[in-house]
């Protein structure tokens, strides 16, 4: 349903489990089986935190169910430990399977590295992309955390270590208007496109194309 409606990418994760719960491989894999071949599918490791070991398990186990993209949270997690477990996960990928260090906006409560550092730690541990969300989902969303200039350091900071940039966080369809001019190679929704709760909510084909309608008027702008 969001692959006809227009989605970019379609990302599997268990949202009862927290913001990137671990998507099951088997879910990738069926996820993967039903998804248009030209379209790539990302999965969840979860929020974190990981052993070295853990995180290369789950990851060679999401990337042998097909997924392009694996997501690592550094939920309570420094710097230090975060480098260990992103390159135990980065050496259990194959070739063509992209790393994405899964940070949170409100990284104090979170118990994470701040946003801006982690452009800088993706480029040393052999990362391919950098993802910014919300750990705890209460209703503030990623413009609660941290605001454009903020935000624009961030992509510009990805782009300068040839890494693409992700946001997400609580994202509604009226916020992709704010997002056009910072930049971000992808942007990640789930509420938005899903009518319901956030954990039992379903896609909805008419919230996906709005927000694809939002995303093209947003980058025509910018």
């Amino acid at each position: 349903m969001a692959a006809a409606a227009g989605a970019d990418v379609i990302d599997v994760k268990d949202p009862s489990l927290g913001a990137l719960g671990e998507a099951a491989p088997h879910v990738v894999r069926a996820v993967r089986e039903v998804t248009p071949l030209h379209l790539p599918v990302s999965a969840a490791l979860g929020d974190g935190p990981f052993t070295p070991a853990v995180a290369a398990g789950l990851a060679e186990g999401a990337a042998g169910s097909g997924a392009a993209f694996v997501k690592l949270g550094l939920r309570h997690t420094s710097l230090a430990e975060a480098a260990a477990t992103l390159r135990a996960a980065r050496a259990g990928l194959p070739p063509g399977v992209r790393l994405v260090v899964a940070g949170f906006a409100d990284s104090a409560r979170a118990g994470s590295p701040a946003p801006a550092d982690l452009p800088e730690l993706a480029g040393a541990v052999g990362a391919e992309g950098c993802l910014l969300d919300t750990a705890v989902k209460d209703g503030r969303g990623l413009f609660h955390w941290l605001d454009e200039t903020e935000l624009r350091a961030f992509v510009q900071a990805c782009r300068a270590r040839e890494l693409f940039s992700a946001l997400a966080g609580s994202l509604r369809v009226e916020d992709l208007a704010r997002l056009g001019p910072i930049g971000p190679d992808l942007v990640g929704v789930r509420g938005a496109a899903c009518a319901g709760d956030r954990v039992g909510g379903r896609v909805d084909a008419a919230r996906v194309r709005g927000l694809v309608q939002a995303r093209d008027l947003a980058t025509t702008v910018a």
